[in-house]
């Protein structure tokens, strides 16, 4: 037996133990389900892609070529570009940044089309947003945080090797993104190059997954791995791939049922949260999609109801085999969100058709919450129910407070707010999951030291300090873990980098009379936890902190 394999038999079974205690410890105190909140009716634009930047802003865009916004650009401003497919001049703006803390936006301004492409946040806490669609689709776009309302986008023409349109990106250990696919490219490139004469580098495996007619291998869900190989899932399969040597290390069982998981049946994944250290708890879940040919029936009317079910997979294991779970409700084009306290959010979507114009039905309005350490058969919990059907070309992001982010849907090739049967959404809002509940305020640490939001520069393998306060005789020592959360760029239904790797805190001790210092060793790996910026969360009972900053460098 491996060693991964002999930590999983041990460690499973103790945090199973340790999980489902903390569980029943609230259980009589977890009535919430969870609760909506308005933020914006109209922020100009809808909500196609995310991103939280650690100066508490995000990026939002969606398309140059979908017509006149509902924002003004600054300054009387206007885009000229004689390859626009709807507008030659256009003095409207597809970018905003929305500043959590006042609710506001402003506009930005991207010059080419941005429209389904990809991105990833470099480890100085650059945005590095690539391709896109028509002139843009060979452009990497640049956005630099700063704090004077005079941060905007900058334009590398010519970035990319090759035309990316539906792609994945990934930051790697050394600080690269790899990018991945896209629209007819069977292949990937790294940015920024190691030399001017880089190009892409040829990748099989999406040929392989390639649906004539539909293509359903778009979007790619990508996770780094313990030991810098990257699990890569397309359409109804995935491989172990070690990119350095463009070699397929793994391969991994069809998930049954066979259906396809990627764009545009687009279901969601992610790798569930890591213990720093134990490679046995690397795992990936893969929820929601559409039945095989579904796509296809749905442009000529034909709505197939989407899938039910969800397939967990321990990617170091021996014998690797997906776990198969019925969902509550059938979803496809939800968004799946890792919570502070380990949980998966799963928000967003519809339960018959697909991604694409106009082919989804029947929004599912209910978000659910997986819970990955409760036993089999009692993962999911039904949230409260939306007001805002949120189809294709919306998203979901998690926030330094613990709230979610939600906007866009926009399934028209424009702008329509009116005649159709989902309208064009420009509107944020917030879902509060229930440990944002009042009643477990005396459950919740505050950090107090470093103060949040100011974010802690330190490196891998170091011992860093942080002090909380909690109310009095509510310590349970045992139920403390600390949470550092990649922020991800999120659009179509997948957070890219997203992740969430759990440590367990050196004691907990009293400095103060409500006061508590813990002591936490950081990450020792780049591939558990590449460089760049994180949320830290101290977690008690499962009732997270308000996150602060900090920069694994």
């Amino acid at each position: 037996m491996s060693p991964a394999a002999v930590a999983s038999s041990f460690l499973r079974p103790l945090l199973l133990l340790v999980f489902l205690f903390i569980n029943l410890s609230i259980l009589t105190r977890a009535a919430s389900t969870g609760t909506w909140k308005p933020l914006l009716s109209n922020i100009g634009i809808s909500a196609m892609h995310m991103q939280l930047l650690h100066n508490d802003r995000v990026v939002i865009f969606d398309r140059t070529d979908i017509g006149k916004s509902k924002i003004s650009l600054p300054g009387g401003k206007c885009r000229h570009d004689e390859r626009d497919q709807t507008l030659k001049v256009d003095c409207t703006a597809h970018s905003v940044e929305y500043n959590v803390a006042k609710n506001a936006i402003r506009p930005l301004t991207v010059l080419t089309d941005v429209w389904c492409s990809s991105g990833a946040v470099s480890p100085d806490g650059t945005l590095m947003q690539t391709g896109g669609y028509n002139d843009g689709d060979h452009v990497v776009r640049i956005y630099r945080t700063c704090d004077k309302n005079s941060c905007d986008w900058q334009e590398i023409d010519g970035g990319l090797a090759q035309r990316r349109w539906y792609a994945t990106n990934h930051i790697l250990p050394d600080g690269r993104e790899i990018i991945i696919g896209g629209r007819q490219q069977f292949n990937y490139e790294f940015f920024p190059k190691t030399t001017s004469r880089e190009g892409a580098f040829y990748f099989p495996f999406l040929k392989e997954t390639y649906d004539k007619g539909s293509e359903n291998n778009l979007y790619p869900f990508v996770f780094l791995n313990h030991d810098g190989n990257l699990f890569i899932f397309a359409n109804n399969r995935a491989i172990l791939f070690d990119y350095k040597a463009s070699r397929v290390v793994r391969n991994y069982p069809e998930i049954p049922g066979g259906d396809p998981r990627t764009y545009p049946s687009t279901g969601s994944a992610v790798v569930l949260p890591i213990l720093d250290g134990y490679p046995a708890s690397i795992e990936v879940l893969v929820c929601g999609g559409a039945p095989k040919g579904s796509f296809v029936k749905a442009k000529k009317g034909e709505f197939v109801d989407a899938l039910d079910n969800c397939g967990r997979i321990e990617v170091n294991a021996n014998n690797p085999e997906w776990k198969m779970e019925q969902m509550p409700f059938r979803r496809t084009m939800g968004d799946m969100i890792l919570l502070p306290n380990g949980d998966v959010l799963i928000i967003n979507g519809a339960s018959k058709g697909t991604a694409g114009w106009e082919i989804g039905r029947d929004p599912v309005l209910n978000p659910v919450i997986y819970k990955p350490n409760n036993p089999a058969g009692s993962r999911f919990e039904v949230q409260s129910v939306a007001s805002t059907p949120r189809m294709y070309h919306s998203t979901a992001i998690l926030l330094r407070d613990g709230r979610v982010l939600v906007g866009g849907s926009n399934p028209h090739y424009l702008y329509r707010f009116a005649g159709v049967n989902y309208p064009t959404d420009l509107s944020l809002q917030s879902f509060s999951p229930p440990y944002l509940s009042p009643e477990f305020a005396d459950l919740r640490p505050i950090i107090v030291a470093p103060p949040p939001p100011y974010y802690l520069q330190t490196g891998h393998n170091q011992i860093i300090e942080i002090r909380f306060t909690i109310a009095p005789q509510k310590l349970n020592a045992k139920a403390l873990t600390v949470g550092l959360y990649s922020p991800p760029f999120t659009t179509h239904s997948f957070s890219m980098n997203q992740r969430l790797v759990v440590i367990n805190p050196m004691g907990a001790v009293q400095i103060g009379k409500f006061t508590y210092q813990i002591r936490v060793k950081t990450p020792g790996s780049r591939n558990y936890a590449p460089s760049g910026f994180y949320i830290l969360y101290v977690v008690h009972e499962r009732i997270p902190s308000e996150g602060m900053w900090i920069q694994l460098r």
